[in-house]
């Protein structure tokens, strides 16, 4: 079990910037919600697989006034992981809040087509990854007394014929985030889960290529589909984290929040 500094947990709640690990932070939804954590007075880890490409989003927030370090992690790797948290501790104080944002998408496939390799890293990434992720981060929460824990999944977890992997990794998150809900309730920590719609991304960009399209023109096509009548941004559903890792939200845990621009069932 990682060990802990006691002495750096233990100090009033006011004395405390609380700093909150965000992963796959380099751009996208991860990039919005850092900049979004750090606007709300929370250091800010921005975790990707490679610590150059975070330079875009750590800059935004030390521009902003905010305070952001880089780092470098494959969230599916448990070594990868567990040193960086131990590093997050040192360099920017103990990680009392985590967003398990990290994920990919293969290319579309049905279940007889998608290979094993691609199953593996898919789910490797969104769910295992999340998983090395919060088990390194939950003692420094326990130590605390406080927490918060934000998984990333998607409407997708309702089903989607064309990325099983996908939809399995982020229905996989569902059962993770109630689980933890209920195990770590007691120590003053919640777990919630945002189901993000359409989003735009790269992941979306993709989907836009994939069908001949410009991702203008997608984007239009979709919103149609939205009873808002537009697509989300990065914003949209970092508005939702910054609640729900706030102190207000402390009787708000088990959940998913649908953010799609209209009812998901």
């Amino acid at each position: 079990m990682t060990q802990i500094n006691m002495t750096q947990i233990n100090m009033t709640d006011q004395a405390i910037r609380r700093t909150a690990i965000v992963t796959g932070a380099a751009r996208g939804i991860g990039a919005g919600v850092a900049r979004r954590l750090a606007r709300d007075g929370l250091a800010v880890a921005v975790v990707d697989l490679v610590e150059e490409d975070c330079a875009g989003t750590v800059d935004a927030i030390t521009r902003d006034g905010g305070t952001a370090a880089a780092f470098a992690a494959d969230v599916n790797d448990e070594s990868a992981v567990t040193a960086a948290v131990a590093r997050i501790a040192a360099e920017l104080g103990p990680p009392t809040v985590l967003i398990n944002n990290a994920g990919i998408g293969g290319p579309n496939a049905g279940v007889e087509e998608t290979s094993t390799q691609q199953w593996d890293a898919v789910v490797g990434v969104s769910l295992r990854g999340a998983f090395f992720l919060t088990r390194a981060v939950t003692p420094y929460m326990m130590a605390a007394g406080w927490g918060r824990i934000v998984n990333m999944s998607s409407i997708s977890a309702l089903g989607d014929s064309g990325r099983v992997d996908y939809a399995a990794a982020k229905a996989g998150l569902i059962g993770f985030t109630k689980s933890l809900a209920l195990r770590l309730g007691q120590h003053g920590v919640t777990a919630n889960a945002i189901g993000p719609g359409f989003v735009v991304s790269d992941m979306t960009r993709v989907g836009a290529q994939r069908r001949g399209r410009s991702f203008e023109e997608h984007q239009r096509i979709v919103a149609q589909t939205i009873p808002v009548r537009r697509v989300g941004q990065p914003e949209d559903i970092a508005h939702t984290a910054s609640y729900l890792v706030s102190t207000e939200a402390g009787f708000v845990s088990g959940q998913v929040i649908y953010v799609a621009g209209g009812p998901v069932d």
